[in-house]
């Protein structure tokens, strides 16, 4: 049997048919706008002419015999464009322009415009990566290859930063082994043997292959831009100096990563050595700088305050004159029947003057300084910090007394409740307390108890916190001392309070980042407000009888507060006093949820076992969480548990 013939495809033919001929077919599906604008079509078309032909089919007339003009059902946007570039008179009404004309029948034109747009496939980003770095390379600037396919400068610097992914990467994301937005995170470093390693690490993982993980891994021994070391020397130093700052074109980065993290380091030693040079030079008898000093660093020092500057010979006689001017107005404006404008300006002048004098510059005495010094350390917001007025015990002015006589003079621990905080870079001969990271060990299977380090850093963390709450309620600290008091007056041997009135307070120096919470920076606030306004020691009593009721209470629950002790330890076994503690902060309705506590890496999940960690995000999160982290080594497991805990 003969096989049938099969037919062959005859294509439409091309005709150039002139402008004004053609019309926009009523046919055309496309209604929305999207993509390009008409003008910027034009201006497209006028730069490099047209590269699509229109599809076009012969009007009829009522016996079916073509009219000599055409209508457009595909390439409506085209038609529109030439049309601009007609009315601009840049084109002629009678151009003729490339046209395919469709006189078969066999489609309808809905159907033909529906093809054109469906059928079509938008440019896949690589080979737009490609086509602009062509450009790029034929000399084209970026401003340039942006406004001549009228996309957005960032767009194109994002498109040439895929240049910056290893080419192994960028053939699986040819295939559609790797989606755009991974391959977007993976363009946030240079480093091509890097990119490969984690691709290798998490390519088995479908849970560790998200785009915020991956920048993650590839930053994780950076700097972040935003980090208060960073901030405080600046990008422009940092690059200056040879630094590279990892920039995301991609997301919003905040100023990116800073990749070299030891010189960062160097820059912030070197500047504040600087900067702590400038401010001995004031006068101080001593200054130390650190990016952050341990909890209670001034402990045993007393501290001084400045005062406000003494007026000069010539500012009290103008003080005076003014003063008295403004008497006399006052007192023959209140006579007055009918208001003055005049006299009511003057006074407001003359009052202003006088709230000036009233503002005097804080400045401290000289011989306060000469025995005096000052830490300097950065704030969160890498701003310098200096907190002036310390005097060491070794460089209290001796005072001669008599044998039967004692000394007058106040020297309190003012500033053990410093709110700055934990270990870093000393410049002025203070040594840090740096540590290195321990490796990781294998661990059994189950919850392990709490390292007694670890029981001792959450304890002092509880204890400060509660202590200020205990602060803002004076009732309960009035009963807090007073059950203390009992205790020991009529119960021999009872210890069960955790208030320790001997009087003691620990300042828990060791914990790291202590200073930095809301708690301690509460406490050091209203212990620095009570501070400024206590008199000599032989005024202290009176001082007292001259407060008011709510000052005294108030006073009363700042003192009793720190005496609170809470913490843990395993050689000082306190089950009474813990137990005290637990039923204040009952009483107290407190938690440390409430108060502000969050898990990070540095001060729990980083300090605990892989187990404590899953059941962290379990409880918190739920199980789906916990089963995205399970997998993971610990430092990264902590990392992206503290992200889950947010």
């Amino acid at each position: 049997m003969a096989k049938s013939a099969i037919q062959k495809i005859a294509m439409n033919p091309s005709e150039n048919i002139a402008y004004d001929k053609l019309v926009l077919s009523q046919q055309n599906v496309r209604r929305v706008k999207d993509g390009l604008t008409i003008e910027q079509l034009a201006e497209d078309i006028g730069r490099r002419k047209l590269l699509q032909s229109l599809n076009v089919r012969p009007v009829l007339d009522v016996d079916g015999e073509e009219t000599g003009t055409y209508e457009v059902p595909a390439g409506g946007r085209r038609y529109l464009a030439l049309g601009i570039l007609v009315k601009q008179k840049r084109l002629t009404k009678n151009e003729p322009i490339p046209c395919i004309v469709n006189r078969s029948g066999t489609t309808s034109a809905e159907e033909d415009s529906l093809a054109e747009n469906v059928h079509r496939e938008n440019l896949h980003p690589l080979d737009q990566f490609r086509a602009f770095k062509a450009l790029r390379e034929q000399g084209l600037d970026v401003e340039e290859i942006a406004a001549r396919f009228f996309v957005s400068a960032a767009t194109v610097k994002q498109r040439l930063r895929l240049a910056s992914v290893s080419p192994k990467l960028l053939d699986l994301y040819e295939k559609d082994e790797i989606r755009l937005e991974q391959i977007m995170a993976f363009s946030i470093s240079d480093d091509h043997a890097r990119q490969e390693q984690v691709w290798e690490r998490i390519s088995g993982n479908p849970h560790m292959q998200e785009p915020y993980y991956i920048r993650r891994l590839l930053t994780e021994t950076t700097v972040r831009a935003d980090d208060r070391r960073a901030v405080y020397v600046g990008a422009e130093a940092y690059e200056a100096s040879g630094g590279v700052i990892l920039r995301d074109l991609f997301e919003q980065d905040s100023g990116g990563w800073f990749q070299d993290a030891a010189l960062l380091e160097q820059q912030v030693f070197d500047r504040l050595k600087i900067d702590a040079e400038t401010i001995r030079a004031d006068g101080w008898k001593w200054v130390e700088a650190a990016i952050s000093f341990p909890y209670g660093h001034t402990s045993g020092m007393r501290r001084v305050y400045a005062e406000p500057a003494e007026m000069s010979t010539e500012e009290i006689a103008r003080h005076d004159a003014v003063k008295a001017e403004y008497d006399a107005l006052d007192a023959k404006y209140a006579e007055m029947e009918d208001a003055d404008q005049e006299i009511e300006d003057r006074l407001d002048r003359l009052g202003a003057e006088l709230d000036g004098f009233g503002d005097r510059p804080q400045v401290y005495d000289p011989a306060q300084k000469a025995i005096a010094g000052a830490f300097v350390t950065l704030g969160a917001n890498g701003q310098l910090q200096v907190e002036a007025g310390f005097v060491r015990p070794e460089d209290e002015p001796r005072v001669e007394v008599d044998d039967d006589e004692e000394a007058d003079g106040r020297a309190r621990d003012a500033s053990q409740f410093d709110e700055n905080g934990a270990n870093g870079i000393v410049v002025n001969g203070r040594s840090t307390n740096g540590g290195s990271e321990a490796t990781e060990e294998p661990e059994e299977e189950g919850i392990k108890p709490l390292p007694e380090r670890l029981v001792f850093d959450l304890t002092a963390q509880k204890t400060l916190a509660l202590r200020n709450a205990l602060a803002s309620n004076v009732d309960i600290a009035f009963v807090a001392v007073l059950h203390a008091l009992v205790l020991q007056v009529y119960y021999r041997f009872a210890k069960d309070s955790c208030l320790e009135l001997t009087f003691a307070s620990n300042s828990f120096g060791q914990v790291q980042g202590l200073a930095e919470t809301a708690w301690a920076k509460e406490i050091a606030e209203r212990h620095e407000a009570w501070d400024r306004d206590m008199p000599d020691s032989d005024k202290l009593w009176d001082f007292l009888l001259g407060l008011d009721e709510a000052s005294r209470k108030a006073l009363f629950a700042h003192c009793a507060s720190l005496s609170l002790n809470a913490v843990i330890e395993s050689w000082n076994r306190r089950p009474g006093a813990l137990a005290h503690a637990d039923a204040l902060a009952t009483t107290l309705g407190f938690d440390m949820v409430t108060a502000g506590w969050e898990p990070t890496v540095d001060n729990y999940l980083g300090r605990v076992t892989k187990a404590r960690i899953v059941q962290a995000v379990r409880e918190a999160r739920g199980e789906g969480s916990a089963q995205l982290i399970d997998h993971m080594k610990k430092d990264l497991m902590a990392r992206e548990a503290a992200r889950l805990l947010e």
